[in-house]
């Protein structure tokens, strides 16, 4: 994702051995049963020594022998795997010069993301691990609002980046603290996410900002692949979570429905912001930070009272 710089220039880029991965099996197989978050949970213990840098001893990171574990039971070879590893450790060592390098350059925010994404190691990391982002379902997902989000696409059939072989790995492990360091290598994986799109996508927004990688980074990704191959279709779904914690799709006549498509993005918001605005209660705190989002965005556009 970014030009490596002094401290990587002293290393070298492992070589790996493809070969093509076996199915996913217990690690999916045990996010079925009891939810991906909560095998976040039995996976991480408590960590010391994130915020170091490990590119000259890849085998001392805390996140080791899990990563050796997720990616065995994710199906992906092991030459593979630790090459793998040292590419992101490699990352993460020549990430924070990288960003130092771009916020000198410029100031404009775009041009910087696009300095920042040109972390070598973490290009060649997503080169490496292409493969292992292929869909398990017919359709891919993509989604905005929280990580209960991209579940909840998931249960509807839909396959998220979290839920690929290489993502089901990154979703849980912790490479560094400081999501500046390791947040490039994150877009990287989405644009090459969403590059393998080959039908349907179903875009799952449960709160809206123009800032996000979805907005900003993974739907214009996705108008490019579009020109390309006129199957891959862009489904909108404006999801509410409900008092009781379930996450509930939004009808054009503002009912909380199983399931609500919508062609364009923003007809879907339009319907997601009027929901929030008329029908949002404020006892129902599971869907307070979506209706905050939206007040911070109609107040940063101009209207200094919000809704």
């Amino acid at each position: 994702m970014r030009e490596t710089r002094r401290a990587t220039e002293q290393q070298t880029t492992p070589t790996a051995a493809a070969g093509r991965a076996a199915r996913p099996t217990g690690l999916f197989a045990q996010q079925q049963r009891v939810g991906n978050a909560a095998v976040t949970r039995q996976v991480q213990r408590r960590k010391a020594g994130l915020d170091e840098h490990y590119a000259t001893r890849p085998t001392e990171h805390p996140e080791w022998k899990p990563y050796q574990e997720l990616t065995e039971a994710a199906g992906i070879p092991r030459p593979q795997a630790d090459a793998a590893w040292q590419l992101l450790l490699g990352g993460v060592d020549s990430q924070g010069a990288i960003n130092d390098e771009a916020a000198a350059r410029t100031s404009d925010r775009q041009e910087q993301r696009e300095l920042r994404a040109s972390n070598s190691w973490y290009q060649e990391f997503v080169r490496l691990m292409a493969e292992h982002l292929e869909i398990g379902t017919p359709t891919m997902a993509l989604w905005a609002g929280g990580i209960e989000t991209s579940e909840y696409a998931y249960r509807k059939g839909h396959t998220p980046v979290a839920r690929t072989r290489i993502g089901s790995v990154l979703n849980v492990l912790e490479l560094h603290p400081n999501w500046k360091l390791t947040g490039p290598m994150w877009s990287l994986v989405s644009k090459a996410f969403v590059s393998r799109a080959t039908g349907p996508v179903h875009i799952f927004v449960r709160a809206y900002d123009p800032d996000s990688i979805l907005i900003r980074l993974e739907v214009p990704h996705l108008r490019l692949v579009q020109q390309l191959n006129p199957d891959v279709k862009l489904i909108w779904h404006p999801v509410y979570t409900a008092p009781d914690g379930q996450l509930r799709e939004i009808s054009k006549d503002y009912r909380l429905v199983d399931n609500a498509e919508y062609d364009g993005r923003d007809t879907c918001v339009r319907v997601l912001f009027q929901y929030l605005r008329l029908f949002h209660e404020e006892s129902n705190t599971k869907a307070a930070p979506a209706r905050t989002s939206m007040e911070k965005l109609i107040v940063s556009n101009g209207h200094k009272d919000g809704v």
